[in-house]
């Protein structure tokens, strides 16, 4: 590869890695908080790229006001896995919650298989992200520019949530002990919805963002991408923000790269993040940013 190639693919795994972080973040804060691993997440991301396209096409509501819906509504769906599925498990064991998030990810998945059927469904995508920048030979699709700035300014907001407001010392709080943070006083179950909220809102903008740049919906299009996600938040180290998106920039980049590099592994590029998986969890269980293990933000 010649150098405008080389930034070609660093481009497009840039834009990639980039809707990993979205989902990676909403798995790496539930688990800072209640030592779960989320497995239903990716299936959230899918039921807020379906809101979002039929506000768009059913409802004929402009793309920014139906992408705003989508995140407020997947914010509300957050909660009422926590509030159902979750909350009464607060005191059980861990497996009992880790069955139960795969339980609802089924339920999810099936769900909207009797309802929309298992035919892809086409996302209208508007006509702002549409359109290409060629850039000294090196083509930039609107949505690869969009994706990656949208991923990071919600990062910014959110950390800046987590380190300089009430509710983001709750939330750090309660990521080391939520017994103590209850008895000063915290409404834990607020903070943790709170939690779950942030969360889904963000893996409903992963999923739109995903659904522009794959427009093809069918009910079971959130497995993969949530199962890198959750590779990109151990490699980052679970529990850690700001390492789910970085791991989530590292597992997109390394696809694209692998692919472009060795086309004839192309059939296998979805099983790299798993491979990185599996040397993480191998060499450096805590992930790239060190922390120790116990879920702190």
């Amino acid at each position: 590869m010649n150098f405008t190639e080389v930034i070609q693919q660093l481009v497009n795994g840039i834009s990639l890695g980039s809707l990993y972080g979205l989902v990676a973040i909403g798995y790496t804060m539930i688990y800072g908080v209640l030592r779960l691993i989320n497995f239903a997440h990716g299936d959230v991301m899918m039921v807020g790229t379906y809101i979002a396209l039929f506000a768009v096409t059913t409802f004929l509501l402009p793309w920014w006001a139906a992408f705003i819906l989508a995140m407020v509504l997947t914010a509300f769906l957050g909660i009422a896995i926590d509030t159902i599925a979750y909350k009464p498990l607060r005191k059980a064991s861990r497996i009992s919650s880790l069955i139960t998030a795969i339980g609802v990810s089924f339920l999810l998945e099936n769900l909207f298989l009797v309802l929309f059927g298992g035919v892809p469904k086409a996302f209208p995508i508007p006509k702002i992200f549409a359109g290409n920048f060629n850039v000294g030979g090196v083509i930039l699709p609107v949505v690869n520019i969009f994706a990656p700035i949208l991923a990071l300014v919600f990062l910014f907001i959110l950390l800046q949530l987590l380190h300089h407001t009430k509710y983001g010392m709750a939330m750090r709080s309660l990521s080391l002990d939520i017994e103590t943070t209850r008895l000063m006083g915290v409404n834990v179950d607020a903070v943790i919805s709170l939690v779950f909220a942030i969360g889904s809102a963000l893996a409903a903008a992963g999923g739109i963002m995903w659904a522009l740049k794959y427009p093809s919906l069918n009910p079971l299009m959130g497995i993969l991408p949530g199962l890198k996600a959750f590779a990109a938040a151990v490699l980052g180290g679970i529990g850690d923000v700001a390492g789910a998106a970085i791991g989530g920039f590292i597992i997109g980049i390394s696809e694209i790269l692998v692919v472009a590099l060795f086309p004839e592994l192309a059939g296998y590029k979805d099983a790299l993040a798993f491979l990185i998986l599996i040397l993480v969890l191998l060499f450096k269980p805590t992930g790239i940013m060190g922390k120790n293990l116990g879920g702190r933000f």
